[in-house]
């Protein structure tokens, strides 16, 4: 038990890490009430923490080069404490973005990559492919626990709890900072590339921005946005602005190497094959994960009428079996090869997301829902078993930090591309199904068909069925009519969240695309510019004991 107290300090950091995203989000109407302001106030808030987190990831992984990595996490660990402190006494909304997006999102920043170096540096052959079992499971535990315990707390106490209780627990892994061992460091400390760093901050800012805020601007006809181009909307030029700066970002790196400085990542870093298979296999896993975590509270809360205690209890088999398979799949590895494992992970996935389409429907069938969702877990679980390990035992040891900046970046991007691209195939299917219902619904006159066609060009949003029973009858449609556009958008409903759901599983389809550099049976994973010698990979045999 001795060995794994590292693993206990730096699971508790990724646990809290992730717990931090899940309970906001299913406290947004609550935050709406205190702080007497809009949805789309408390979503910007949110997005805020997801820009920071990315544009400052890879910063975050170099300076656990430059300072250490145990001294960068520790510090993380105290900035991400007084952020949740701040958030707990927030007193208006602009203290709430401060502390929760800000303060605590800049900490998560410093904290991840230096995590993910430490437990490399801490565990050795199959107790690393544990480890990381371990981290992916708590990741995935953190999503689907996270609406159980916020959903508690916001609905019988007050959200203000968990960022207090966020406070005690970042005092504890402070006081159990010697279970993580110190490390004499390896090679000079590189400085920092502040052009570099710029440069990713805005591209990887610009990137993160358009695709979150897809959904409310819309992707080329505009919704609502702050401005539009040329008459269309502003996203994707956002993104291809983030592109653009990434791409500048690129020229500047391999400028810097050319010059023999030190540039913020190692572009040779992606010509390894099992670094960039791993790389891109999170990005699916997150966009997967983070796409079904969007769709199915909506099934439940919206659509079945759960509140947010309700939703957790139903999300739990996830994070049980996410948590298992995570432990499980990591002695699979070191037999099967981790390209082995993902793929049998995603052929899992496929058959969750197969079993949760046919859940959907207007009355829900908790057995079969439950067996979809352990389902799910036992397949992000064992995804979240061989990913982890690989990416980083494709570094050496210097480049743990660094590796570990682009593990996490790549985890925010697929989370951010999972939320905005699942959420826009949902309500762009949603609109289609209801006009086609309403085009097609024998009871609605003509007259009742354009107004719910003008209703609809001012778009068009996922709420529960009685909103739209009483803009009918305020529209002044006799009862009839209210009746037959209530369910021509309950029907809509359910059209559109099968769509996002299948959505997920052409993505998933998709995935067995970037798996062929992860290292098979017996296989390497390229190593890095200076391997330790007891650093075997991720299938080697060898245990730390």
């Amino acid at each position: 038990m001795r060995r794994w107290r590292a693993l206990i300090v730096l699971g508790t950091a990724q646990f809290l890490m992730v717990l931090d995203t899940s309970v906001m989000n299913v406290s947004i109407s609550q935050l709406v009430d205190d702080f007497d302001t809009e949805v789309t106030a408390i979503q910007a808030v949110i997005t805020l923490y997801a820009l920071v987190m990315a544009a400052f990831m890879l910063i975050g992984g170099r300076f656990g080069d430059i300072l250490g990595r145990r001294r960068v996490f520790l510090i993380g660990m105290t900035v991400y404490g007084v952020g949740s402190a701040v958030t707990a006494v927030a007193p208006t909304l602009w203290v709430l973005a401060l502390g929760w997006s800000v303060v605590e999102g800049l900490g998560a920043a410093l904290v991840l990559p230096s995590m993910a170096a430490l437990v490399a540096e801490s565990y050795r052959g199959r107790d690393r492919s544990v480890a990381y079992g371990v981290i992916g499971g708590l990741a995935g535990a953190g999503i689907a626990v996270g609406p159980l315990l916020g959903g508690w707390v916001t609905t019988y106490l007050t959200w203000r709890l968990v960022f207090a209780g966020e406070v005690v627990v970042v005092l504890a892994v402070l006081l159990c900072q010697g279970a993580i061992p110190k490390r004499p460091p390896v090679g000079r400390r590189p400085g920092l590339d502040v052009v570099g760093a710029v440069l990713s901050a805005v591209g990887l800012g610009l990137g993160v921005l358009g695709v979150l805020q897809s959904s409310s601007w819309g992707w080329v006809e505009p919704r609502n946005p702050p401005f539009t181009v040329l008459g269309f909307a502003p996203t994707l030029f956002v993104v291809g602005a983030g592109v653009l700066v990434l791409y500048f970002f690129r020229l500047w790196e391999e400028r810097r190497e050319a010059r023999g400085a030190d540039p913020l990542v190692h572009l040779a870093l992606f010509r390894r094959p099992a670094l960039s298979s791993g790389l891109m296999s999170l990005v699916s896993q997150n966009l997967i994960l983070l796409g079904l975590f969007f769709t199915i509270p909506l099934y439940l809360q919206v659509v079945q009428g759960l509140d947010a205690f309700e939703t957790g209890l139903r999300l739990l088999p996830v994070s049980v079996t996410m948590l298992v398979a995570s432990l499980g799949g990591a002695g699979l590895g070191r037999r099967a090869g981790p390209r082995r494992i993902v793929r049998l992970a995603l052929v899992v996935l496929l058959a969750a997301i197969g079993w949760l389409l046919a859940t959907i429907d207007p009355v829900l069938d908790d057995a079969q829902f439950f067996g979809a969702m352990a389902l799910l877990g036992l397949g992000t679980g064992l995804l979240a078993s061989q990913l982890g390990n690989v990416v980083q035992s494709s570094a050496g040891e210097e480049e743990r930090s660094e590796v570990g900046g682009l593990q996490f970046t790549a985890q925010n991007l697929g989370s951010a591309l999972g939320t905005a691209l699942i959420g826009s195939m949902l309500i762009g299917a949603l609109a289609q199904a209801f006009t086609t219902q309403v085009e097609q619904d024998p009871r609605l006159s003509e007259a009742a068909r354009r107004q719910t066609s003008v209703a609809l060009e001012s778009g068009v949003s996922f709420v529960p069925t009685e909103q739209v029973h009483a803009a009918a009858e305020d529209a002044g449609l006799p009862p009839h009519e209210v009746e037959a556009v209530t369910d021509s958008y309950a029907s809509a409903q359910l059209n559109g969240l099968k769509a996002a759901v299948l959505a997920t599983g052409g993505i998933t389809l998709a995935s067995f695309l970037v798996t062929r550099g992860l290292p098979g049976a017996g296989g390497t994973t390229g190593g890095g510019r200076k391997r330790d010698a007891e650093d075997p990979a991720p299938d080697a045999p060898e245990s730390r004991d």
